[in-house]
């Protein structure tokens, strides 16, 4: 058993149910800027073509960062419901509750994510 109480359990449910609510809520404005621009070269001079090119990529590679994020949120999830939550997923031992105080939806202990961003 984890050792993490019910009232923590409770309230890191509540924060990753609060982020992905907050993920969901902002994806339509994502979408609208991402989506493909219209390069009429009479409307639109070359610089103000590339930096909207620019600031569509950028809005891409925030909407791929937030995906991860959904991902590791729904995962962080399914492991509450399952009564793992709390649990390094490598090596099985304790995440401590600041490391999850931090980061909620973290998947490993410290010893475990230093030992991987090493490789």
């Amino acid at each position: 058993m984890s050792s993490l109480t019910p009232k923590n359990l409770e309230h890191f449910r509540k924060c990753l149910e609060d982020r992905l609510a907050e993920i969901t809520a902002g994806e339509n404005d994502r979408r609208k800027e991402a989506a493909p621009l219209e390069l009429d070269q009479g409307r639109v001079g070359r610089l103000s073509r590339m930096d909207a090119m620019q600031q569509q990529e950028m809005s891409r590679a925030a909407s791929r960062r937030i995906e991860v994020e959904r991902q590791r949120i729904e995962a962080a999830l399914d492991r509450l419901r399952s009564d793992e939550y709390g649990y390094c997923i490598i090596c099985g031992d304790d995440i401590a509750a600041g490391r999850l105080r931090f980061d909620p939806s973290v998947p490993t202990c410290i010893t475990c994510a230093q030992e991987a961003e090493a490789r």
